[in-house]
């Protein structure tokens, strides 16, 4: 990690670091967003878009996952790109996807639902 013109190293346990990934994928439009730029860099704009939200909310969700050295950015011209911050966040995010969970239909069907 390099700020303001010195080296700073950080550490943290794995732990941490899971906690950090959850916090991030706790959020649906997070979620959508490390999803997508699983499969490709993009500009904010085309985030927006693609998923439906306004630039501003696109703004601060990616300000949240810069934050969490989930995702960076690169700028190009008149553009900033955006993409994961290392490869291995796009392999654990195959691996989820991998995992087989059973939502009973009817769970949620009803006002007043209980289940979480």
């Amino acid at each position: 990690m390099y700020r303001h013109g010195m080296t700073l190293t950080a550490t943290i346990s794995h732990a941490e670091a899971v906690t950090r990934l959850g916090r991030a994928l706790a959020d649906e439009t997070r979620t959508q967003i490390l999803l997508a730029l699983r499969e490709a860099p993009a500009i904010p704009s085309d985030l927006a878009d693609a998923l439906g939200v306004s630039r501003q909310v696109m703004s601060n969700q990616l300000a949240c996952l810069r934050g969490c050295d989930l995702v960076a950015a690169v700028r190009e011209g008149r553009h900033t790109w955006y993409r994961l911050s290392d490869d291995h966040i796009a392999h654990a995010l195959d691996e989820l996807l991998r995992v087989t969970l059973f939502v009973d239909p009817g769970c949620c069907s009803t006002e007043g639902c209980t289940c979480s």
